[in-house]
């Protein structure tokens, strides 16, 4: 298995994937408290079911494709193939890497190609002189959330409004890159 720069998006790989998406028996539960003026978030590990799938169009494909025609997302691929994607967006306006999208076959998961991905955008975001890099996910989405923690994301933000008619909440997560 390589890790190399991810080019053009051809055909919707993710097809034979897998799961396009996480299943979890835990969610961050969040919860809002307004006094005046001043509010604040209270986040807390929640035993719940949650079963979240994603269908992945050409319409997504190619605006995936958009952001990998900048060179700073990866690919990683067993055999010639590919088996995972790391899409990442340089964001100028806030001197930002991005990661829009981590996507890997539910046969390879588990193998460490996700720390991989977070290793080789850590070096772009370096390379590119980012001052952190970031990212958005959902807080029924544990294990992601877990797994960025565990390589070094913390929490930075919240939306409860981004998802319309929904349970989900963003997160935000960062980290700052050490130049």
């Amino acid at each position: 298995m390589e890790i190399k720069k991810l080019e053009k998006i051809n055909e919707n790989t993710t097809i034979n994937w897998g799961l396009n998406g996480y299943e979890t028996d835990k969610v961050i539960a969040i919860s809002t408290i307004e006094i005046g003026n001043t509010f604040e978030f209270n986040l807390r590990e929640k035993n719940q079911h949650y079963k979240k799938i994603w269908e992945t169009t050409s319409e997504d494909i190619d605006d995936l494709n958009e952001i990998i025609e900048q060179g700073n997302s990866f690919g990683a691929f067993e055999n010639g193939e590919l088996i995972g994607w790391a899409i990442c967006d340089f964001r100028e306006w806030n001197n930002s890497l991005f990661i829009e999208n981590i996507l890997i076959d539910e046969k390879f998961r588990g193998q460490n190609i996700g720390k991989l991905f977070i290793k080789n955008i850590n070096r772009k975001a370096r390379e590119l002189q980012c001052r952190l890099v970031e990212l958005e996910t959902q807080n029924t989405n544990y294990p992601a959330i877990k797994f960025f923690q565990n390589v070094g994301f913390s929490i930075t933000g919240i939306n409860t409004k981004l998802y319309k008619d929904s349970i989900e909440t963003a997160l935000y997560m960062s980290f700052e890159v050490l130049i």
